[in-house]
């Protein structure tokens, strides 16, 4: 069941109302999960089911992407600013220090509470931030194509790409490694919150200077890297495994920049694994 909780955020001008989207299901120690740039939170949908056995899953829509609205003025899209963002929203929704799970931008995001140490533990897949220049710059450049692509299709094209497995490679493969498996609703739907998210253009411009240089050493780490991601190489699990020597870095065989989808039964045992 989604639902919206809107709360204060301190900032030097007083504090400033947020508004964000939700779903919360399943029983047990809380669990946050935080989908990547242009997503929203119905990317997690293919291993939710499996964690609620075990978790109280809360999935998020990042503010200014899904169904949560942009940041308010006096609010920016950083990296510090969204991590305030969520200690608040943490509050708001009663979790005490939950573990946090994040995917691209999500991954940085959960990072960086765990650093802040409001979090159990931390799970990412291929999270962002541990790119070389020329790295961030390529990535950059392809997910401003996809946002371009995703706003000039006009929708009855779109429903139409969705139905053939073809069509669901051409509008999804940058993210999936396995795009056929991805439901041609959820295509559509994700192709929309990309060309339709408010946020995007303020977090990419945010993310240029962003580079994860920081351990976290008071929480367990997990880095969890598919083995066919072409928009994050894995490669950067490397790097990220030398800045936080702790972390447990996973291999995940086959699967694509959002591998939830491509192996949904790995990816919920890599996070009950992380979360325990």
């Amino acid at each position: 069941m989604s639902a919206t909780v809107t709360f204060d955020v301190p900032t030097p001008g007083g504090p400033r109302p947020v508004t964000v989207s939700y779903a919360r299901v399943g029983r047990g120690a809380p669990l946050l999960l935080l989908h990547g740039i242009g997503h929203h939170r119905q990317a997690w949908d293919p291993v939710v089911d499996i964690l609620a056995t075990e978790r109280e899953v809360i999935s998020v829509d990042l503010p200014g992407f899904g169904a949560s609205a942009a940041l308010p003025d006096g609010l920016g899209h950083d990296l510090a600013t969204t991590s305030r963002v969520f200690g608040a929203l943490c509050a708001a929704l009663g979790l005490d220090r939950p573990h946090a799970v994040g995917n691209s931008l999500g991954g940085l995001i959960a990072l960086e509470l765990g650093r802040a140490q409001l979090v159990r533990s931390v799970t990412v897949f291929s999270p962002a931030g541990f790119w070389s220049p020329g790295e961030r710059r390529y990535a950059f450049g392809v997910l401003l194509t996809m946002r371009h692509i995703a706003r000039r299709l006009p929708l009855p094209l779109v429903e139409r790409l969705s139905r053939t497995a073809v069509g669901r490679t051409a509008l999804t493969s940058t993210v999936y490694a396995r795009p056929g498996r991805r439901s041609p609703e959820a295509v559509v739907a994700e192709t929309l919150a990309l060309a339709g998210a408010p946020g995007f253009d303020d977090t990419l411009r945010a993310g240029a200077t962003v580079r994860f240089t920081d351990d976290v050493p008071a929480v367990p780490v997990t880095v969890a890297w598919g083995t066919r991601d072409v928009l994050l190489p894995r490669r950067q699990g490397v790097r990220a495994k030398r800045i936080i020597p702790r972390a447990r870095l996973v291999r995940l065989p086959g699967c694509g920049h959002c591998p939830m989808n491509d192996d949904p039964a790995l990816v919920a045992r890599v996070i009950l694994d992380g979360s325990r």
